[in-house]
């Protein structure tokens, strides 16, 4: 859940109505069925309760439950489709905002695999690691089945789910990447360690259609149809999309760009109250799938 400039577990300063956590506004796009899953399978009861505990449960920091209001946890992975038995790689997990989630919800029956930042990073990369890793250490009950691995570039290299992963799921990072020019490539890593049917599920800022890549870089948001374009590219077939996150209240047009908003606020106390207001961005939720007639992933990317 990295936007990159954006301080560790930082609270939100305003929320969205708690009436929109209760709603997923879901514009589901059926594809063809040919070697892929026919719909977005919702999880079970038993697997809808197992997800509200853990987004309500007390192993969550007040700060992040702040957040709640604006980013819909239980919604977007309940979208996802996730399921308690999967084993799931959380991409770029920052401070560990879904991980306080998604950790207790796989623990009695899947697994999370954490892709943070390398060891051997910048030093900024290098303190959020280490502080990710003292945050799982301080709370062995929660986070001693989680594996800790590294972002991939052009493939994964230490975290790879026994048969491939049910899920990789991406909070906010795609900017990142494609300023970092491997965005291409790091969708084809997802791909690799996905087994057939396995779910890519994307939430990112949300540009408008038509939005160049010279401001996609310097405002941080992306457009949607993009993102779409670039996951059929690496093998993807897009499935769903949810308007969950969206924010009608965000212009995408500010001078800092994403990061004038919550909870970021790079600009201050300079028309802090206005992008308060706002709230966080607005952003696409998407869900795709690797097909089933996908060959297993290869030798190199295991």
């Amino acid at each position: 859940m990295n936007d990159r400039t954006a301080p560790l577990d930082q609270t939100v300063d305003s929320a969205e109505p708690s009436s929109i956590r209760r709603r997923v506004l879901a514009t589901l796009a059926l594809l063809p069925l040919t070697g892929v899953a026919a719909a977005v399978d919702r999880p079970a009861t038993a697997s809808a309760a197992a997800l509200h505990a853990a987004v309500d449960g007390p192993q969550r920091s007040a700060a992040n439950r702040a957040r709640d209001g604006a980013r819909h946890p239980f919604e977007t992975l309940e979208f996802f489709g996730l399921r308690p038995d999967w084993q799931v790689i959380e991409i770029a997990p920052g401070g560990g905002w879904y991980t306080e989630i998604l950790a207790p919800f796989l623990n009695p029956h899947g697994r999370l695999y954490a892709a943070h930042y390398p060891a051997d990073g910048t030093s900024d990369q290098r303190r959020a690691r280490a502080a990710f890793r003292a945050k799982l250490a301080a709370d062995p009950v929660t986070y001693s089945r989680v594996v800790l691995g590294t972002l991939p570039v052009t493939r994964f290299t230490d975290v790879h789910p026994p048969g491939g992963a049910d899920a990789v799921l991406t909070f906010r990072n795609i900017h990142n990447w494609i300023a970092d020019g491997h965005f291409d490539e790091t969708l084809r890593a997802f791909f690799d360690v996905l087994k057939p049917g396995g779910v890519l599920g994307v939430e990112e800022h949300r540009a408008p259609p038509g939005t160049s890549l010279a401001r996609v870089i310097d405002s941080g948001y992306v457009p949607q149809d993009f993102v779409v374009e670039r996951a059929r590219a690496a093998g993807f077939v897009f499935q769903a999309a949810s308007e969950v996150n969206a924010n009608p209240r965000d212009t995408h047009d500010h001078a800092q760009g994403v990061w004038a908003l919550p909870p970021t606020l790079r600009g201050g106390e300079v028309d802090r109250a206005k992008y308060v207001a706002i709230g966080e961005s607005d952003r696409m939720t998407l869900r795709f799938v690797k097909p089933l007639s996908a060959a297993a992933p290869s030798r190199a990317t295991r």
